[in-house]
C-alpha cells in the first residue's frame, strides 16, 4: 500500500480577480474551495490514475472535518489523527496580476497525538511505500523528517521525500528511494546555480552521493530531470498548456511518477507520467483528473530522452 503524510493539510480558498490592490476593497471573479496539503494532493493524483493510497496526517476543528469529508468524497481513504487544539488551516490562493498566497499556521499537535501517529507508521511493512512531504508545524520536533526516514529504513519501507532544505537533507543518510526538489530548492540547498541541465545534473548527483537512490528535479516550464539509482539521467520536456494554478503541480509530479513506477517499474515511463501529471494540474483548478493528465501525456512521453 502507498501511504501519504500531510502534517499540515489545508482548505485552500482559491480565487481570481482582475486586479488586486492592497489597502483597498477587492472583488473576486471566481471562487473555489480545494482540499489539499502536499500528501493529500499526492493521494488525489494517485486516485486519478487508479492507484490506491491511504492519507495520513493530522486534522482539527470544523475545517479538519470538512477536509476529511471532502477528501473521502473524492474517493481517498484517510486515517487522520484528530487534534484537540486549533483547527486545520485555511490558505488563500489569489490569482490576479500575480499569484499571491496567504497560508495559515495549523493546529498544535501534542506528544500523545504524535505518539499515536508513530504507532500507525510502526505497522508499515516492506511492501509499503511512504510519501513524506510538506511543511512541519512548530509543535512537532524539528527532526521529524529524520525520525520518519530512519523508521522507514529500519522497516524496509520505500520512502519518497518531497521537501526543501534541511528537511530533505536530514533524510539522506537513511537512503530514501526518491527525493524530489524543484530547481530553486536544489540551488538553495547547495548555494549553487541550477540554471543549466549540466548544473542541475551535478547537484542531483550530490544528493545521490549523500544517500538518495533516485533524484527527480522539477524545473517548471523547462521540464524535469531524473537521475536514477542505476546512473541514467533522463530529461522530460514541460507539458504545454495555459497556467491556471501552480499549487499542487509538484505533488502531482510525485503522484504521477509513483503511479506509473508502481505499475511498470520503468523510470522513463514514470518520468513521463509524473511530468504530464504535474503539468495537467498546473492547467487545472485543484488536482488534475485522468482525462486532463492523459491529454498531455503523449506529447510529454514523446519528448523524454536519455541524456546520460
Amino acid at each position: 500500500m502507498i501511504y501519504t503524510i500531510t502534517f499540515n493539510p489545508a482548505v485552500d480558498y482559491v480565487v481570481t480577480a482582475d486586479t488586486f490592490r492592497t489597502g483597498k476593497t477587492n472583488r473576486t471573479k471566481t471562487e473555489n474551495i480545494v482540499f489539499g496539503g502536499k500528501g493529500v494532493n499526492v493521494s488525489l493524483l494517485l486516485h486519478a490514475l487508479n492507484t490506491k493510497s491511504i492519507a495520513l496526517g493530522f486534522i482539527a476543528g470544523f475545517t479538519g472535518k470538512a477536509l476529511r469529508e471532502g477528501v473521502e468524497k473524492e474517493g481517498i481513504t484517510t486515517d487522520f489523527i484528530e487534534v484537540e487544539n486549533g483547527f486545520t488551516r485555511i490558505n488563500l490562493k489569489l490569482h490576479a496580476e500575480e499569484e499571491t498566497e496567504l497560508n495559515g499556521s495549523g493546529p498544535e499537535i501534542s506528544e500523545n497525538e504524535l505518539k499515536s501517529f508513530f504507532e500507525k507508521l510502526g505497522a508499515l511493512t516492506p511492501q509499503d511505500t511512504l510519501v513524506l512531504s510538506g511543511s512541519v508545524p512548530k509543535s512537532l520536533p524539528k527532526d521529524i523528517y529524520a525520525q520518519i526516514a530512519k523508521l522507514a529504513q529500519t522497516k524496509g519501507v520505500r520512502l519518497i521525500v518531497d521537501a526543501a532544505g534541511d528537511l530533505l537533507l536530514s533524510t539522506l543518510e537513511f537512503q530514501p528511494f526518491l527525493v524530489k526538489p524543484n530547481r530553486e530548492e536544489l540551488s538553495e540547498m547547495f548555494r549553487a546555480p541550477a540554471d543549466t541541465e549540466e548544473q542541475v545534473t551535478a547537484l542531483a548527483e550530490e544528493l545521490k552521493r549523500r544517500g538518495a537512490k533516485n533524484v527527480l528535479v522539477s524545473m517548471a516550464g523547462d521540464g524535469a530531470l531524473l537521475y536514477t539509482e542505476t546512473g541514467e539521467v533522463y530529461f522530460a520536456p514541460a507539458a504545454k498548456g495555459t497556467l491556471i494554478n501552480s499549487t499542487g503541480a509538484g505533488d502531482s509530479m510525485v503522484g504521477g511518477f509513483l503511479a506509473e513506477f508502481t505499475r511498470s517499474g520503468d523510470y522513463e515511463k514514470a518520468l513521463a507520467m509524473g511530468t504530464a501529471a504535474g503539468g495537467a494540474t498546473a492547467f487545472s483548478v485543484g488536482i488534475a483528473g485522468f482525462q486532463k493528465i492523459m491529454a498531455v501525456h503523449e506529447s510529454v512521453k514523446a519528448g523524454v530522452q536519455r541524456v546520460r
